[in-house]
């Protein structure tokens, strides 16, 4: 199996339609990625919640999964469970967005998930972020929406523990649902290390990468 590593901290962005999306789909990786990368930028954009506790909750989560970071994050106002009905305002905002952050990888919601928000968002990021790496995240649900990935982070185990624990601290108002809890991330986390020979990983999908082995460094 291939393993690619970039030689820098390259510049991150973390798209949700809600709060919590961004934690549970790329947490374990956030958390790696910021031990690893001292000062790494982040920079966040969640669709929906401001104003709201959820918004409080969004702040303080991605602030513990990314220990270190040069972090800021964007929390909007649209409605939760109506995105599709603001495609433009959606649009409007995400191209905004794009054009006050520097950005090389970009995480957003895969292209399948079926939950209209994440839909909409994961149709909207090829078509506002066209010239970064976009990998969409995996988030478990009581949907029959997942697919097989093409990408993994293996995390080491204290990491898929550590976002297991970090997800229940810090969104105590998705306890009451019956998927979000530690046996579905650390389940889910164990299945896609098994399929990059680790313990525990996040998996991703992308649409396109191009190669430059014709380049060094």
């Amino acid at each position: 199996m291939l393993s690619l590593s970039p030689a820098g901290p390259a510049p991150v962005v973390v798209l949700g339609a809600h709060c919590d999306d961004i934690a549970i789909g790329c947490g374990g990786t956030l958390l790696s990625l910021c031990a690893a990368r001292p000062g790494q930028r982040v920079r966040a954009l969640v669709l929906t919640g401001a104003g709201t506790k959820r918004e409080d909750e969004e702040r303080a989560a991605l602030a513990a999964f990314c220990p270190g970071a040069d972090l800021e994050v964007t929390v909007l106002d649209l409605p939760d469970g109506r995105v599709p009905q603001h495609w433009g305002r959606a649009k409007d905002e995400l191209a905004a967005f794009r054009d006050r952050v520097e950005a090389q990888l970009v995480f957003a919601p895969a292209p399948h998930d079926v939950h209209q928000d994440h839909r909409a968002l994961a149709e909207l990021v090829p078509q506002v972020f066209r010239d970064q790496l976009r990998l969409g995240y995996e988030i478990l649900k009581w949907e029959s929406d997942l697919a097989q990935p093409t990408v993994f982070q293996p995390l080491e185990p204290t990491v898929a523990q550590a976002k297991a624990a970090l997800l229940d601290e810090h969104y105590p108002s998705q306890r009451a649902k019956d998927w979000f809890d530690r046996e579905t991330f650390l389940g889910l986390a164990r299945i896609r290390g098994v399929q990059t020979r680790a313990r525990y990983a996040e998996a991703f999908h992308t649409d396109k990468i191009q190669l430059r082995l014709d380049t060094e460094g």
